[in-house]
């Protein structure tokens, strides 16, 4: 069985090279005992709209067995509900405003060239570190096969998996805005560089022909070959999906018959209840969509979520059938959450609850707490501290957020910690003697306690927002200028201005 040395990795990982097939994990080092190994494993923009997490249609078994052995995060928030920023962040332990990383192109390490990573972390204490999949920021699907955003100094072996789903994006049907202002989907127009339209296919074919399957069936064969070596290991997993084109084979999209798919129920003077910025990601198409398309949307992201969960159960069947399951961490979650048409919201980059909530089942062998729910707010920004404590390592000193440690063995645990996270927008705004209008980038900052969301667009210059989750989980009823509640709009913005302090 060959090795790969960390200079031939290299080389190969900048040529954009699939490492997985027929290479053993690196093993230069004598092993360490009586350690956790960990398996990290990724969706890409996932809501909680699971089983686990209470939705009564959405079909989850894999996702659902793992929260009843682990504990479940009812409460966890990304820090930044779009891709790159996200998976910069918890990969990091480093907060945006940190790592300055706001969109998806710019790489992290030009703005923080000496941030250690979870798997540098993981290096330094003597595990192996390898990687399948999406990670760090790839764009879907153009990049899908190649490294993307890689980070190669986190990994030791790389496996970037390529199904059929990227060569039938020809076959993909695409939203678009029609001639009469009407939506519409047209089949065969190439998604090389609109990976952030909604797109779906219901495939041919099965599972092990995607690009999830393919990545799946790899990492089940390293979790076999780790399973015959001693020394620890952390595998990082990514699956693509459900991200959009919501692709998946045509049974899971049987599993959802369209016409017992709910769609959200928009008030007509939707406008008026939020501030602009907090809407600003509106588009056209989605807007325009009729309740016909968004079933047939929201149908694909459910059979998308399915077939993901699926991949997942095969991670979850290799640990039980190597014995790995006794000595490995499980942790699984999204990069951020999703919107499917509330407030006439679909995708990410809202800081309302179903953009920023996102999924987190932690499974620590032999843990008491198994089983159970967490509904203290919790950070993904968090991880890196959270992993390398479960496994007794020391993390990077720099590494922001707070160990979930103590949540994991007793999620009722006290917790005085709250979720922050944040969101860039365009604002035109009149500057100059001539009073004209200039465009200039501004921040939405939210702060999320168990009762409470409080948001800040620009400070508050345009607009704040106050919800109180006791009586309005789906926040459409902004508070934040109520007399009667002040005080908690004055606390909840000191606790948001004093993040990271």
């Amino acid at each position: 069985m060959s090795l790969v040395n960390r200079r031939e990795f290299l080389g190969m990982t900048m040529a954009g090279l699939w490492l997985g097939s027929g290479k053993a994990w690196p093993d230069p080092s004598p092993p360490s005992e009586g350690r956790f190994n960990v398996l990290h494993i990724m969706a890409d923009d996932l809501c909680s709209r699971l089983g686990c997490y209470g939705d009564p249609i959405v079909k989850t078994p894999n996702l659902d067995r793992l929260a009843e052995s682990g504990v479940r995060f009812e409460q966890a928030y990304c820090q930044f509900p779009l891709c790159n920023p996200s998976r910069a962040s918890f990969m990091t332990g480093l907060r945006p405003d940190t790592i300055r990383v706001y969109e998806n192109r710019v790489h992290f390490r030009e703005n923080a060239p000496d941030a250690v990573t979870i798997p540098q972390t993981f290096q330094k204490a003597g595990y192996s570190a390898a990687r399948v999949g999406k990670i760090y920021h790839y764009g879907v699907p153009s990049q899908i096969g190649t490294s993307g955003l890689d980070d190669p100094v986190s990994w030791e072996m790389i496996v970037n998996p390529r199904g059929r789903d990227v060569d039938d994006i020809g076959m993909v049907e695409v939203l678009q805005l029609g001639p009469d202002g009407k939506a519409m989907t047209v089949t065969g127009k190439g998604l090389k560089d609109t990976g952030g339209t909604l797109s779906w296919l219901a495939a041919e074919g099965g599972d092990n022909e995607q690009t999830d399957g393919k990545g799946a069936a790899e990492a089940a064969r390293l979790l076999e070959i780790r399973a015959n070596e001693s020394k620890p290991f952390y595998l990082a997993v990514g699956f693509y999906r459900p991200h959009t084109p919501f692709v998946a084979p045509k049974s899971y999209f049987s599993l959802y018959p369209r016409e017992k798919i709910d769609v959200p129920a928009i008030p007509p003077n939707l406008k008026d209840l939020f501030p602009a910025m907090a809407l600003a990601r509106q588009k056209e198409a989605e807007v325009a969509m009729d309740d016909s398309l968004r079933r047939h949307a929201i149908q694909a992201y459910y059979a998308s979520t399915t077939f993901m969960d699926a991949q997942v159960g095969h991670l979850l069947d290799a640990l039980e059938r190597t014995g790995l399951a006794e000595k490995t961490i499980v942790v699984f979650h999204s990069d951020h959450g999703y919107h499917l048409g509330e407030k006439n919201l679909w995708q990410k980059m809202s800081i309302f609850e179903e953009s920023a909530r996102v999924p987190m089942i932690i499974r620590v062998p032999h843990n008491r707490a198994n089983g159970q729910v967490c509904r203290r707010p919790v950070e993904l920004v968090s991880l890196h501290k959270t992993l390398a404590d479960l496994c007794g390592i020391a993390p990077d000193p720099k590494a922001e957020g707070h160990s979930l440690r103590p949540l994991v063995e007793n999620p009722q645990a006290p917790w005085k910690h709250a979720a922050f996270s944040q969101v860039t927008r365009t604002a035109e705004t009149p500057s100059g003697p001539n009073r004209r209008k200039t465009a200039r980038e501004i921040m939405g900052r939210s702060v999320r306690t168990e009762r409470w969301r409080y948001t800040e667009w620009d400070g508050g210059r345009l607009g704040r927002e106050l919800y109180d989750h006791a009586g309005d989980p789906a926040e459409m009823k902004n508070l934040a200028d109520d007399p009667k509640h002040r005080k908690i709009a004055e606390k909840m913005s000191a606790i948001l201005h004093a993040v990271g302090r």
